[in-house]
């Protein structure tokens, strides 16, 4: 438990983070920490259950690109989380896609630092 809400806070730092960032395509609403928990939380469900099928759709495409495609499909899920109407918005693919990849760094990072 300790470690998801660990990754949980690292996720919610990172839409902080693109959302202060103004030329991120991203938008937290009055950059609220409370939005951006309650995003990642939306972000982790969408990561546990909607992108493992959508990785399996696509592994042709995925051992064609050498795994880059991955990078379009996390894309896809931080577009997909803005769907929600949670105070998070991003401005087209560029926007989803910059916003998934400071995600997945500071998670990175994160899940590094807890070992």
């Amino acid at each position: 438990m300790e470690r998801f809400l660990l990754r949980v806070a690292a996720s919610a730092l990172a839409v902080l983070l693109a959302g202060s960032m103004p030329q991120s395509g991203v938008y937290v609403r009055n950059l609220q920490i409370e939005v951006a928990l309650v995003f990642a939380v939306v972000l982790g469900l969408l990561n546990a259950f909607v992108r493992p099928v959508l990785l399996l759709l696509t592994l042709p495409l995925n051992l064609i690109t050498l795994g880059l495609f991955t990078l379009v499909i996390n894309a896809a899920i931080f577009w997909l989380a803005t769907w929600f109407d949670l105070g998070v918005q991003v401005d087209g693919f560029r926007g989803a896609f910059i916003g998934a990849l400071l995600v997945s760094i500071v998670s990175f990072v994160a899940s590094r630092l807890v070992r």
